[in-house]
């Protein structure tokens, strides 16, 4: 079965929250959880766009705090396939607060989720390949195999002397 090569800006997806007082902490700040819960939506709908099946979160990066978010704040989650491996897919999410009385507008958060394609029983299955266009989707592309080899070595799946791509940061060959 061949598979057709797909472009980065076809799995582009935004999506839109409010933060609510059910959604915030003592202090009204937006729950950590709820923001992860919200941004694993946002990649899985980038994923399924990319490989047109469904999608399961196979693991999630660092996801860093930069800013609180606020009561009443709009989200602004922005999910884009990186790179497309042979049953997973890597997702670029960037998280944007904005206060829309005032305008004020920061970025919050910015994580990568992969994902595994699956069939109905729950079998893996190809992926798409993906064609970077732009320079900065070229960068996200190249580093996603680094991004990769990490995971890999970090869950315990990949010994740290084959993480060749991750090696050559360090060493010169």
């Amino acid at each position: 079965m061949s598979l057709k090569k797909k472009f980065a800006k076809e799995s582009f997806t935004i999506m839109n929250e409010l933060v609510l007082p059910n959604d915030t902490n003592t202090l009204n700040n937006l729950m950590g959880g709820r923001l992860l819960h919200w941004m694993d939506i946002a990649a899985a709908i980038s994923a399924q766009k990319h490989c047109n099946r469904i999608v399961v979160t196979a693991s999630v990066d660092n996801v860093s705090f930069k800013h609180p978010i606020k009561l009443g704040d709009v989200i602004t989650i922005e999910a884009k396939v990186t790179r497309a491996f042979n049953t997973s897919v890597e997702v670029r999410l960037d998280v944007w607060a904005e206060n829309i009385p005032s305008g004020a507008r920061q970025k919050s958060n910015e994580a990568y989720y992969t994902f595994v394609a699956v069939d109905q029983s729950a079998r893996t299955i190809p992926v798409p390949e993906l064609v970077p266009e732009t320079e900065e989707e070229i960068s996200l592309f190249d580093g996603a195999l680094r991004r990769r080899q990490l995971r890999l070595v970090l869950g315990g799946k990949m010994s740290p002397d084959d993480a060749s791509e991750l090696k050559a940061l360090f060493f010169k060959a």
